[in-house]
């Protein structure tokens, strides 16, 4: 009995805490799951984390020589062309695309998101503007990742795979309801995260990080995909629908640590509305390799 009634009684006790919980129990169930060697799949840690380490590179330099910005601007634009919202935007996405597998793809790329791309960003920025040491950056950074629901989620989820244990019938049931409606939650708040970010007077530069986030980025990931040896087409389409979604919807934040948090919310607004038509486009491009 009480494994029928507990997790519904449970469920509602978190109901306030929806958001912060459905996606850390997605990652939580598919990462403990599936076989250790399953999750940690070097061919896709290898292609998404090089595909998306290039295109950082190329908007920092881009973003410093062409645009000329400073390095702590270039450092956030460069972050906008290539960290994708793989949560809210990317996982219903691949999800509908290719079921249960979407969520291996969601892990990984929080590695290469949270323990490389933004790290590196965030550094970078602070660099440019003098203030603090490399360190003491990374230490903060590093202390706000072991706080963030997602990345314990996933760690909780390597040992339990690689220890081959499963969770208890009881927690095991709520995260799995949580986990099934972590898609539409999902959509729910990116569109609630738009709601009011206008564009004018910030058009300026937003046509070179929605390209670097909707083209060069699924295209660098589709490269570097091709150069590996005898690659699952599924796990292709998987890495290079992720690559394509819009930025990260906490993209205004890391710009309002540095007074450019209007041309980062005014990024974020058009280059989701941009990637309805380029995602629409990829898929139709990708679906017969399914």
């Amino acid at each position: 009995m009480l494994s029928i009634t507990l997790p519904i009684f449970i469920l509602i006790g978190l109901g306030f805490f929806a958001v912060s919980f459905a996606l850390p129990a997605l990652v939580l169930k598919a990462v403990s799951d599936s076989p250790f060697q399953e999750v940690m799949n070097w061919q896709y840690l290898l292609a998404y984390c090089l595909g998306s380490l290039a295109v950082y590179l190329l908007g920092l330099l881009l973003a410093l020589r062409v645009r000329r910005e400073s390095l702590t601007s270039s450092a956030i634009t460069a972050l906008g062309m290539a960290v994708s919202n793989s949560g809210f935007v990317g996982y219903p996405i691949v999800a509908i695309l290719l079921g249960p597998a979407a969520a291996i793809g969601l892990a990984l790329n929080m590695l290469v998101e949270h323990l490389l791309i933004i790290p590196l960003s965030l550094t970078l920025a602070e660099a440019g503007r003098q203030r603090g040491s490399t360190a003491k950056v990374l230490r903060e950074t590093a202390r706000r990742l072991a706080k963030t629901p997602l990345i314990l989620a996933m760690l909780t989820g390597l040992l339990l795979s690689l220890l081959e244990a499963r969770l208890p019938a009881i927690p095991g049931k709520v995260v799995e309801m949580l986990a099934a409606a972590s898609a539409p939650v999902a959509l729910f708040v990116i569109g609630g995260s738009l709601y009011g970010l206008k564009l004018s007077g910030l058009f300026a530069g937003l046509p070179l990080i929605a390209a670097g986030k909707l083209i060069l980025h699924p295209l660098a990931v589709f490269l570097l995909f091709s150069l590996l040896p005898d690659v699952d087409p599924a796990l292709i389409v998987d890495g290079v629908m992720f690559a394509s979604s819009p930025m990260l919807s906490v993209y205004p934040i890391f710009g309002q640590r540095f007074g450019i948090e209007g041309r980062c919310a005014a990024a974020l607004l058009f280059t989701t509305l941009m990637s309805f038509f380029s995602i629409s486009l990829l898929i139709g491009i990708m679906k017969p390799h399914l």
